[in-house]
């Protein structure tokens, strides 16, 4: 090895051996570095080899007094080697002094220990065994979460803890919330059972005054009334004997009955729900809810909100009319709907006197074949009962004549006006003369009411072509007509309905939009408070007082949407909506929107070019309404008369069914002009 290499080979085993030093409190032997490298003349290293009994190191030497400087320690005299040269002897000086300051900076208090001389062997299996067994439990505290996750999702042992409540216990401002939740569910849980509680004495009070207004009170007992804070039990009144069976309850108060029994089974759910709303695990409380149901209280057909059942029989008469006798229907008054009354009750005095009854001209009136199923009319009757203007001019060429003008209203006749009388000589109609059939009812305010009896002797002629003017105010046997399915006898369902296409588009709109469980409100506002506030009991109610009747009927029929036909400004239709909230959630109020080609569902109107007529949009309306499961209309509109008159006619009629907020009076009533 040359000198160079030794040298450094040398210095570095003398920084090890200071470390070591200071691990172990005493030093090295001296010659540590002529046992551990070759000589000049030798390449190999030597064998570590120590000898088995170092000699015991000298004493150290006295500490200095305080303030003397430490004196450097010389290490003792190394055995000469014959190898070692004076260079070597120099490098061993040069590397003293640095250990010897290294020990002076940091001097430790030193102790004899039996520890054999740099005895390495044995110190280094003991640190690897303690760093392998801290390595173990690092091992184990990793390996144990991934074992259990591991079990868990093999053998789902997720399924032994379900239905169970867990409470958890976490940190103090975690359990602090989780308390707070669950003292608010507990609270609204308490809110709704005293709502529970309120319903059900009224209930049974509602039971109390229907035994007593049915039953005689001499062979039934009355039950108890109860309190709201009474303790008593009505199994504690003793009934007295009962002589005969008891009265059947009224259909209305065993309707009012269902639906309160339907409430307070909703209120019940929700009470379960507010109480599980803290415990929720995954699906657990609808599940649970599920179970204590037992049946689905939801629906058009499970509460008060179901179908109207057609009577069983209806007093019809049969329409055969003979071809060459005509009634030719005059229809002046208001718009569409107030025209389709008075067609409706031509149509009855046509099927009285056996004349084919003459539909108006567009001229002077509406184009009936756009909104109504003309065709449809006369396959009800297996024959021809109605034909259009044209077919009549078509029939009698250049001789069309009114015969006879027979007026079912006397002032003024007919409810004729010169514009109207000169309209109809302009179609190339001669008119005959006109004269009333009770000239005496000209005297009076309002109309006479008059029954078939009183009809046919006045208005029996054999003249081929009549008329008996505007029946829009006509009073004639309303129960009769105005009975579902109509006075005729047919084969239909109603006779007077929407054309086909408006019909599909309805039913396309409804499956776009609605659903098959919505509620309709016809919402009459144009117009309307000059007109409810001369009558009698005025029809025109504030908007919030309209939002909670609108509410109440919504909580009865359980619909999740409402269709609203309106002509009201934006302005009242957004006041409304914001009000309309039931269970914290907002009721939708779905407005017939514009057309958009984008939407297919008045594809039909517009590839028929029926789309953006105002008369076809209006009859679109009704149907939708017709259609709905529940229906609100306004008091005192023909708009709302004819969506009854279809829902009657087409079954779709309810129990819910009413006049918007309907026995109530408005809460504030403007004055007259």
């Amino acid at each position: 090895m040359s000198k160079s290499s030794r040298g450094f080979h040398c210095k570095a085993i003398e920084r090890l051996l200071s470390r070591w030093e200071l691990r172990h409190h005493f030093p090295p032997p001296a010659d540590i570095c002529n046992h551990l490298l070759p000589s000049a003349s030798s390449s190999r290293f030597r064998p570590l080899a120590f000898p088995i009994s170092p000699p015991p190191p000298p004493p150290p030497p006295p500490p200095p007094p305080p303030g003397f400087p430490m004196a450097r320690r010389d290490s003792p005299p190394a055995s000469p080697s014959p190898s070692s040269s004076d260079d070597e002897e120099e490098d061993r000086r040069t590397l003293v002094p640095q250990n010897d300051s290294a020990a002076a900076a940091k001097p430790f208090p030193r102790r004899r220990l039996s520890y054999p001389a740099f005895e390495i062997s044995g110190d280094l299996p003991a640190r690897v065994g303690r760093r392998l067994w801290s390595s173990k439990h690092y091992l184990l505290a990793v390996s144990l979460p991934l074992l259990l996750v591991l079990l868990f999702f093999s053998f789902d042992l997720g399924r032994l803890f379900r239905g169970v409540s867990v409470i958890p216990i976490a940190s103090s401002s975690s359990s602090s919330v989780a308390g707070d939740r669950m003292r608010e569910a507990e609270l609204h849980a308490l809110y709704l059972l005293k709502n529970q509680q309120s319903e059900l004495l009224r209930l049974w009070n509602l039971t109390l005054s229907a035994a007593t207004a049915t039953a005689d009170a001499a062979s039934f007992p009355s039950p108890p009334s109860l309190a709201p804070n009474s303790t008593s039990s009505p199994n504690s009144t003793t009934s007295r004997k009962v002589d005969r069976p008891n009265a059947p309850i009224p259909a209305s108060t065993m309707d009012e009955f269902r639906s309160a029994l339907i409430r307070q089974i909703k209120l019940n759910k929700q009470i379960q729900g507010a109480l599980l709303s803290s415990h929720r695990l995954g699906n657990l409380s609808s599940e649970a809810l599920d179970e204590n149901g037992g049946f689905d209280v939801s629906g058009p057909g499970a509460g008060v909100c179901r179908k109207v059942d057609r009577p069983a029989e209806r007093r019809t008469i049969e329409w055969k009319p003979k071809k060459d006798r005509f009634l030719f229907a005059i229809c002046l008054t208001g718009q569409m709907s107030n025209h389709l009354i008075c067609l409706e009750k031509h149509m009855f005095f046509a099927a009285l006197l056996d004349r084919i009854l003459v539909l108006p001209s567009s001229k002077v009136d509406y184009q009936y074949d756009r909104v109504l199923d003309i065709n449809h009319i006369n396959e009800c009757f297996g024959r021809k009962v109605v034909i259009s203007f044209e077919e009549f001019a078509e029939t009698k060429k250049n001789k069309m004549r009114i015969n006879r003008f027979i007026c079912y209203i006397a002032s003024p006749p007919c409810f004729l006006d010169e514009e109207h009388t000169k309209r109809l000589k302009n179609l190339g109609l001669s008119l005959g003369k006109i004269e009333a059939a009770w000239p005496e009812d000209a005297k009076l305010k309002t109309q006479k009411k008059r029954v078939v009896g009183d009809i046919m002797p006045k208005f029996s002629s054999n003249d081929e072509v009549i008329a008996i003017g505007d029946m829009f105010y006509a009073d004639v046997e309303d129960e009769w007509v105005m009975q579902p399915g109509g006075p005729l006898a047919h084969k239909c369902k109603t006779v007077i309905q929407p054309s086909r296409l408006i019909y599909l588009t309805a039913q396309r709109f409804v499956q776009t939009f609605l659903g098959s469980n919505f509620i309709a409100l016809h919402f009459r506002r144009h117009g309307f408070l000059k007109f409810c506030n001369v009558k009698k009991e005025s029809c025109f109610f504030p908007i919030p007082q309209a939002a909670e009747c609108i509410l109440q009927t919504v909580e009865k029929a359980d619909a999740p949407v409402i269709y609203l036909s309106t002509d009201a400004a934006e302005s009242e239709t957004n006041i409304l909506q914001s009000l309309v909230v039931l269970n914290d959630k907002q009721v939708p109020l779905v407005k017939r929107p514009g057309h958009n080609s984008a939407e297919k569902w008045d594809a039909l109107l517009y590839r028929n070019r029926l789309g953006g007529d105002s008369q076809v949009e209006a009859m679109l309306d009704k149907t939708i309404c017709a259609l709905s499961t529940v229906f609100i209309g306004s008091s005192g509109s023909t708009f709302t008369e004819d969506i009854i008159r279809l829902r009657r006619g087409w079954e779709s009629a309810s129990h819910c069914d009413e006049y918007l907020c309907q026995g109530e009076l408005p809460n504030y009533i403007a004055e007259n002009e």
